[in-house]
C-alpha cells in the first residue's frame, strides 16, 4: 500500500476521541460536528456511543484570523540641535 492510500484511507475512518465523564472512558465520538467557540478556537461535539452523553473536545489553536499589521519603528525625521548656552 503506497503512503498515499494510506493517508486517504486514515483521513476516511477517522473518528476523533474525546473522554465520556458518564462512562469514565475514553471513545470514539459520535456524530461528531465541529464548531468554533466564542473565543476563536475550534471544538468538536458529538454523542458517546455507549451512553448517548454529550462529548465535548477543545482542539488545539485558534480559528484562522487576520493577523495584526507588524510595528514599523519610526524613525526619527530629524535629531534636535543642542542650545547654546
Amino acid at each position: 500500500m503506497t503512503a498515499r492510500s494510506h493517508e486517504a484511507s486514515a483521513r476516511k475512518n477517522f473518528m476523533p476521541q474525546g473522554y465520556c465523564v458518564k462512562c469514565k472512558a475514553k471513545k470514539d465520538i459520535v456524530d461528531a460536528v465541529e464548531e468554533t467557540m466564542k473565543n476563536g478556537r475550534k471544538a468538536i461535539k458529538g454523542k458517546c456511543p455507549t451512553c448517548g452523553t454529550v462529548m465535548f473536545k477543545i482542539l488545539g489553536g485558534k480559528a484562522a484570523a487576520t493577523p495584526a499589521p507588524a510595528a514599523t519603528p519610526e524613525a526619527p525625521s530629524e535629531a534636535p540641535t543642542p542650545k547654546p548656552g
